[in-house]
């Protein structure tokens, strides 16, 4: 798994609400539902798609399971940005100094 999943998971807006409220703080799945007016399955099944990108880590407390924000993978998700980045640079680079000759 790359950043193509991290990328898919957070294109969803209703999981990149529950990740943006997971990066600040910890929260139980019932507590994620309600806060996006969806049922506890359809939470769930959010969830479970973050937990597959690495973007999120469950830790069972009791009969609960808490979610916390993880930063594996937007780690990878950030390695690809600064390669897109690196390269637009390069480019530009190329470019400019194409022009300076000319």
């Amino acid at each position: 798994m790359g950043y193509e999943t991290a990328l898919t998971a957070l294109a969803d807006p209703t999981r990149r609400r529950m990740y943006e409220r997971l990066r600040a703080r910890p929260q139980p799945v019932g507590v994620l539902a309600r806060q996006a007016r969806i049922s506890q399955p359809a939470a769930s099944q959010h969830l479970r798609v973050l937990l597959d990108a690495r973007l999120v880590r469950v830790e069972p407390r009791g009969t609960r399971r808490i979610y916390h924000a993880t930063p594996d993978g937007l780690a990878e998700l950030r390695r690809y940005f600064e390669s897109l980045w690196g390269d637009a640079l390069s480019s530009f680079r190329a470019y400019a100094e194409k022009e300076n000759r000319s």
